[in-house]
């Protein structure tokens, strides 16, 4: 059984399954393009809201500190994701590097777990666009009902109507092409710079060098389970919980990490990609660097504003300029917000539709899915059924409380990919790598060190619903996926042992008609 678990996928073969006419994506993004897309779906939430957050209850100013050390570990990671990118151009991102390193099963649960994140991702940011629109209709003196706005009205019902329509909305987008989606991406994007930029520009002005004493506020002990550390690392290493300091620093870093989520959404896109080998690492280690740079000028700027103490948590962007007597920016931030969420939910939708039709493609789920469209070329059937999916969860859901779901499933990907890179470099020396990881095996080690340190500053909950979701993927996995594995009926056939196609199927491939 274990050699079934583990067998590996030759890149060779993942790259032949890209050409085969009824499951070939449309080659059509630039360097450019995934640039674009990893600004686009990086710059959300995180840039609006963290900022104060961190900075108000675990950093203080040195919140710009914990941005770079959060940036670096996500660098280590995109380091391995831009090898494994231009030596296997195939969607699915570490569900594809996975099959053909780690073996199936390790493939499976990866597949399993960026389905959930960026289900969970595109949900939970549909929402809280929707907050922003409804904050901008209200101030037009335009208001929703209760009842279509997410919360309960006089009959007991509530249904987030503007979270569920933009779902729908970026579901047609994806569907018609994902060069429409580009371009979409670009306008919406440049929009969002500009706003970070008139922050970044206009808040330098009204810096106070005072704000920034201490720039590192004195550590101080907080009463156990205070949710500042988390409970994983307190069993482990018996620290006491701490706010501020060294340590502090660090725990923030844990929480701005959610900041930088998305740009591992870039290489799913990879094989719609023109030159992959070239643009894959041009697109993820540009949109990196770039956010990041955008972050630590901007939490330095708004700890410069206001003193770290008096940072608004909901809004910490726009209060700071209130508190300066300039309203006008803080309008300006919040027309930002609600435009930039757009292009966070629909590049988060495309990287869960591009995981789910690699799987679909490799037999793991139906086959059914992996038909593309044969005007547009795009994944049309797994982008409508996860789009009203997420749209009805977006409607009826806040899942406020799911969305540390997102974190851990990114970060454990980040596992995976970097240990990957390590054992492709040991079994498959000979591939041609147009991007190599710079000091195999150090850099692959030092990403797996730093993601599982993030992961023990996220809540045991987190960690428990986590493990819930898995144990799901195994149950879907054993009872579905290693009967209907393409990889598996190949190798039977090759040894003699040719199975019995799947019900519903004809021929090798396993097709659903």
């Amino acid at each position: 059984m274990s050699s079934t678990l583990f067998r590996t996928k030759k890149v060779e073969q993942s790259i032949q399954d890209t050409e085969e006419p009824e499951h070939a994506l449309k080659k059509s993004l630039s360097a450019l393009d995934l640039t674009v897309f990893g600004v686009g779906v990086i710059i959300g939430t995180g840039i609006f809201v963290l900022t104060g957050k961190v900075a108000k209850e675990n950093a203080g100013p040195a919140v710009s500190l914990a941005f770079v050390a959060a940036g670096i570990a996500c660098g280590l990671a995109a380091l391995c994701y831009a090898e494994f990118a231009s030596t296997v151009p195939v969607a699915g991102s570490a569900y594809t590097f996975s099959y053909a390193s780690l073996g199936e099963l390790p493939a499976w649960i990866i597949g399993w777990d960026l389905v959930l994140e960026f289900a969970l991702g595109t949900a939970v940011v549909a929402v809280g666009w929707s907050g922003y629109v409804r904050s901008l209709l209200d101030n037009a003196g335009w208001h929703l009902p209760d009842y279509l706005s997410g919360r309960e009205g006089a009959t007991g019902f509530g249904f987030d109507i503007l979270a569920a329509a933009l779902v729908l909305v970026l579901t047609v987008i994806l569907v018609i092409g994902v060069k429409l989606s580009a371009r979409v991406t670009t306008v919406v994007v440049a929009i969002k710079v500009t706003v970070v930029m008139i922050v970044i520009i206009a808040g330098a002005f009204f810096i106070s060098g005072d704000n920034y004493k201490p720039f590192v506020p004195k550590a101080e002990q907080v009463a156990a389970g205070s949710g500042v550390k988390s409970p994983l690392v307190q069993l482990m290493f018996g620290w006491a919980p701490t706010n501020f300091g060294v340590l502090g620093i660090f725990t923030a870093a844990s929480v701005v990490f959610f900041a930088f989520i998305g740009f591992d959404v870039v290489a799913t896109a990879a094989e719609e990609t023109k030159n992959p080998q070239r643009d894959m690492p041009r697109g993820i280690l540009g949109s990196l660097l770039i956010c990041t740079t955008l972050y630590v000028a901007v939490s330095i700027v708004v700890t410069g504003m206001q003193k770290y103490t008096r940072l608004s948590i909901d809004a910490p962007l726009a209060d700071a300029f209130k508190a300066t007597g300039h309203p006008w920016y803080a309008g300006v931030i919040s027309f930002g917000a609600a435009i930039g969420l757009t292009t966070v939910c629909m590049i988060l939708l495309l990287g869960q539709t591009r995981v789910f039709f690699a799987m679909s493609r490799d037999g793991l789920l139906p086959r059914f899915f992996s038909r593309v469209h044969p005007r547009f070329r795009t994944p049309h059937r797994p982008t409508i059924l996860l789009g009203v999916i997420i749209a009805i969860v977006a409607g009826f859901t806040s899942l406020s409380e799911l969305a540390e779901l997102v974190n851990i499933g990114t970060l454990f990907a980040f596992v995976v990919v970097a240990i990957g890179v390590i054992i492709l470099r040991h079994t498959r020396p000979d591939l041609h790598r147009a991007f190599r990881t710079p000091l195999v095996p150090w850099v692959p080690i030092l990403s797996v060190l730093a993601s599982l340190w993030l992961m023990l500053n996220l809540p045991a909950e987190t960690w428990i619903r986590f493990a819930v979701w898995m144990v799901i993927g195994f149950v879907v996995y054993f009872l579905y996926g290693r009967s209907h594995s393409r990889l598996g009926r190949q190798q039977a056939a090759a040894a003699g042992r040719t199975p019995k196609p799947p019900s519903g199927s004809s021929g090798s491939s396993g097709d659903i008609k």
